[in-house]
């Protein structure tokens, strides 16, 4: 008989079996946690900045000692004494006094009061002060010290008028910077006239876009425009109107940037207007960078260091966290940050790139070297390693565009003022590309006036930039740098043959002005332009002739772009009180040649300059020297 039943096993066979068939089972994979990753790009916490080794909250300053007091006395009921227990006077008690209280905080400062005298001078608490001497009120409505107020503008005497007979022929080295028209917003903001050397004719000319023909090749780099019409504060002469744009890089053509932000954290940086704004401007460039591009972080004050080396573009978080973690105190060693941010441009410098140390300051060294002509030099040199520095200015009452003017000259880059947030972001949004992406260096130009057509001529402007004729062909002569799509613009006041001349005839006169060379019926000047292709050592030539026929007369209502180029000249030269402005040509005509000259305004930059005008208009003449 069979059985049906399998044989039953013991628990501890079953147990043996368990074990073996687990034993021999494939393990089971085990999932290892994942390692967090920094965050590549958004606001720059205190959390979100911890993780690259950024400490954006400061440390808590040390807590007072605490001094513990005696306690205070405790009166008790004085009862009998008996004999045993009396002893000897010795004097009063010595008490140890506990420290003084604290000094009880300041009554609030109230607001200086200001004023204007019937004669135009300002008054402040009913004391008379030069007008451009009073600095901007503080968040707490005070007016700082006069000892506060130390801006230095570079010397710019108007240019003077020259015959042709003699001096035919005028060169400059091109000039793109804007930082004067910002400057001068500034001072009318406040309602201040700016001084008369803040005024440079040729950098608020050159704040705006003029719609130019463009160019169509980067072997030709530039497109020569020029127009001459009637002058509307001289009778019987006429403005020559010239106009380079560049060519605008594709996208594809853009190099890599290795920039090198070079930051002044000194204690004079401290005011939301220089640090915090500046802050702002990095951050604008940080959006644009790209995957290719490098930026490294360095600062001064009383010494030098660098906050974070050239690191990629995408890392945008940690660039922002370095950014945010500057603070400001001490002294300005600016040369020894200049050579620090060189060295650290150095450490990620190529030939292929776009090198470029961009400096954030008020141009106030007060540590080491604090020469302009000896900085200049410095930065001439290095620039001959291909790494370039332009300099963008911040706040105000120490303002030193003196000194920012001569570095960025001879370091090949730009200058500009940031007097705002809206500023910030014209300078370093998309119109970022036109200082960035350069398209040709040592630009210089030169125009040649026919005597036969052209008594007498004037360059409005560019008296930081002029050039001996020599110099246009000397490749060794230092020029401005043109980035891409960017646009320079030049005005000369010229007296035709027969109009009425400003230099006094003179008993022997020169006979070539009634032989000049070219066609006399045409040609009035002759263009010539000299640059370098980026990098190169050998510059190349561009010509074009200056052509008004003499059949045809003088239009009187010239190109859009001319009408507001003049209008912005003019404005320049009454604040500056140029001599060679008509007296009688007011604030109401520069505010008619520009209200019929606006056009196309999408960014509103020129309905902002006729505002400017109406500002300068209400204010009073400028006294002091």
């Amino acid at each position: 008989m069979t059985n049906r039943n399998p044989p039953r096993r013991s628990p501890s066979s079953l147990t043996l079996a368990a074990v073996a068939a687990l034993m021999t089972a494939a393990p089971a994979p085990i999932k290892a946690a994942p390692i967090p990753q920094p965050q590549r790009d958004g606001t720059p916490t205190d959390a979100a900045c911890r993780a690259f080794g950024f400490t954006l909250t400061p440390p808590a300053p040390p807590r007072p000692p605490v001094v513990r007091r005696p306690p205070p006395p405790v009166a008790v009921p004085i009862g009998p004494t008996q004999k045993q227990d009396r002893v000897e006077y010795s004097g009063p008690p010595v008490i140890v006094p506990g420290p003084p209280p604290p000094p009880a905080p300041p009554a609030p400062m109230r607001p200086a009061v200001i004023a204007t005298t019937p004669d135009g001078r300002t008054t402040v608490e009913g004391v008379v002060v030069s007008g451009s001497r009073i600095g901007p009120q503080t968040p707490g409505g005070q007016i700082p010290p006069a000892s506060a107020t130390t801006e230095r503008y570079p010397d710019a005497t108007p240019n003077p008028v020259k015959r042709t007979a003699e001096q035919p022929v005028s060169t400059f080295s091109i000039d793109v910077d804007t930082a004067a028209y910002a400057n001068v917003r500034r001072f009318l903001d406040q309602g201040q006239t700016p001084p008369r050397d803040a005024v440079r004719v040729e950098e608020m000319v050159n704040y705006f876009d003029y719609g130019y023909a463009r160019p169509t090749s980067a072997a030709r780099p530039f497109a020569v425009t020029t127009a001459v019409t009637a002058s509307p504060w001289a009778p019987g002469r006429q403005i020559v109107h010239v106009g380079l744009q560049g060519y605008e890089l594709p996208v594809s053509q853009r190099r890599p940037l290795n920039l090198t932000f070079l930051v002044d954290v000194s204690g004079s940086m401290s005011s939301p207007d220089k640090m915090e704004l500046a802050k702002q401007s990095m951050n604008l460039i940080i959006d644009r960078l790209r995957p290719q591009d490098r930026v490294a972080v360095a600062y001064y004050a009383e010494g030098a260091g660098t906050t974070l080396p050239p690191t990629p573009g995408t890392e945008k978080l940690k660039l922002r966290c370095a950014v945010a973690s500057l603070r400001t105190a001490g002294g300005t060693a600016g040369a020894t940050g200049m050579t620090n941010a060189y060295d650290q441009a150095q450490a990620s410098f190529g030939r292929d790139k776009v090198n470029r140390i961009l400096m954030f300051t008020d141009g106030d060294f007060n540590v080491g070297v604090t020469d302009d002509k000896r900085l200049e030099d410095y930065v001439a040199d290095r620039r001959k390693t291909g790494v370039y520095l332009s300099v963008y200015g911040f706040g105000r009452g120490n303002y030193q565009d003196a000194r920012m003017q001569a570095i960025a000259q001879a370091g090949n880059g730009t200058a500009a003022y940031v007097d705002d947030l809206n500023e910030a972001r014209r300078l370093f949004g998309p119109r970022f590309d036109k200082g960035a992406f350069p398209i040709a260096d040592d630009v210089k130009i030169q125009v040649e006036f026919n005597p036969a057509r052209v008594a007498e001529w004037r360059l409005i402007g560019y008296e930081t930039r002029l050039l001996n004729e020599e110099d246009f062909n000397n490749d060794a002569v230092d020029a401005g740098e043109v980035g891409s799509g960017a646009s320079v613009t030049a005005l000369y006041e010229v007296t035709p043959v027969g109009g009425p001349t400003q230099i006094s005839e003179r008993r022997y006169p020169d006979n070539r002005i009634t032989t000049g060379g070219g066609d006399p019926n045409g040609e009035i000047g002759f263009i010539q332009v000299r640059y370098k292709q980026p990098g190169a050592a050998r510059s190349e030539l561009m010509q074009q002739v200056l052509a008004n026929p003499a059949a045809s007369r003088v239009s009187a209502q010239p190109p859009e772009a001319t009408r507001w180029a003049i209008a912005v000249a003019a404005f320049a030269q009454k604040l500056r009180g140029d001599p060679w402005m008509a007296n009688d040509y007011g604030w109401t005509d520069v505010l008619d040649q520009a209200q019929g000259a606006r056009g196309d305004d999408p960014y509103g930059d020129r309905a902002e300059f006729v505002q400017l005008v109406r500002a300068a208009q209400t204010l009073p003449e400028r006294r002091e020297p």
